[in-house]
């Protein structure tokens, strides 16, 4: 009978741990809209936690929560996206108009091209050479590039279209359904209420800690780039500011996606010393902000080293994109609350250990 039993669950073991994989398979497209869903859901909890106080109806009050969320972020980006386009179209005709009698923003780059090709002509054979033939033959091959990615940009942009549909999909539920199924699964895991609300805590807290990194990061990037700006005498101080705040949450290209472009254009538009000065800003202050105020925040938030949040926001960034940026730290504070509880349990059998042992040769004498 014992050994029918350990084959029953042997074989419900290995059956769970196969179908856990089927589904793992399953939900592994929808990981990262769902995990933004959750992120989502802690951040705005105490909005919902007021209005569901107020607005008794559970399907009314998570609607309007989502509402709330989703408003959040789409108006600012609708708004910002509004001036940038106006801004952009501002610079673009004014590179069109300037410098008529020199032929333009791109006569000027020819004429880049051709003191360089002259200054080059001084230390190296250059008469084989014909930089402006090369120069269209690259450009023919960039815009033929680029149109072969005009698919891929579609099938992009659909991604990302279903993924935000998944995300309030599942935003509107969590708000709804967060506590019963929260209760549902507290119920499956074993460990005592003690234990798994330590564990709760540790990822919310880390949660916030990482928005909280992210919008000091946003505003620090901001503030650097549109004082460079305005000490430059650039257009658009505050516009341009607000648009390094949005892009610094992107990983990888971050706050460069403004400062480096606007650095070449300075510089092919008859103004190198501001187009320098704002390059070595940017890669020497603005790219290294993140570096430095993101894992302070976090560190300070969650109680761990900046060393240690700095390998782990990188890390989570590699692995997962932009959503590495709460993934990293939260596995993180896992790990730590793991280890914890691991001590706590190893300490707590060695008491009752010893607690046995004094009670046996208590009974003995």
């Amino acid at each position: 009978m014992n050994q029918k039993r350990r084959a029953t669950i042997i074989f419900l073991v290995a059956l769970s741990a196969v179908t856990l994989w089927f589904c793992y398979l399953i939900a592994r497209p929808f990981l990262k809209p769902v995990f933004f869903a959750m992120v989502l859901a802690i951040v705005f909890l105490p909005l919902h936690a007021r209005l569901h106080k107020s607005i008794r109806n559970a399907n009314a009050a998570a609607l309007l929560s989502t509402l709330s969320a989703l408003m959040t972020i789409t108006v600012p980006a609708f708004l910002l996206g509004a001036a940038l386009r106006r801004e952009l179209t501002a610079v673009y005709q004014s590179l069109s108009a300037s410098n008529a009698q020199n032929g333009g923003f791109i006569q000027n780059f020819l004429q880049l091209i051709e003191r360089t090709r002259m200054w080059l002509g001084r230390y190296i054979d250059l008469s084989q050479v014909d930089l402006r033939a090369e120069l269209m033959d690259r450009l023919q091959q960039l815009s033929a590039f680029l149109l072969s990615q005009v698919a891929g940009v579609a099938g992009g942009v659909t991604s990302f279209v279903v993924a935000a549909v998944i995300s309030v999909f599942t935003l509107f539920y969590l708000f709804r359904d967060g506590h019963a199924l929260w209760r549902r699964l507290a119920a499956i895991i074993p460990l005592s209420p003690v234990q798994l609300e330590k564990l709760t805590i540790g990822v919310s807290r880390t949660i916030t800690a990482s928005m909280y990194g992210g919008l000091a990061v946003a505003i620090a990037q901001g503030l650097l780039l549109g004082l460079a700006f305005w000490v430059l005498g650039l257009p658009s101080p505050a516009l341009w500011g607000m648009t390094t705040a949005i892009f610094s949450f992107v990983p990888f290209i971050g706050s460069g996606a403004i400062w480096l472009p606007a650095a070449i254009i300075l510089m092919l538009t008859g103004h190198p010393m501001k187009g320098l000065i704002l390059l070595a800003w940017g890669a020497g202050v603005v790219g290294l902000a993140d570096n430095v105020v993101r894992p302070l925040v976090i560190s300070e938030q969650m109680r761990f080293h900046p060393l240690y949040v700095f390998f782990a926001l990188l890390g989570g960034v590699q692995a997962f994109g932009v959503i590495g940026l709460f993934v990293g730290p939260v596995a993180l504070a896992l790990a730590e609350a793991l280890f914890s509880l691991i001590r706590e349990e190893a300490h707590t059998q060695k008491d009752e250990v010893k607690k046995s042992g004094t009670t046996f040769q208590r009974r003995q004498n």
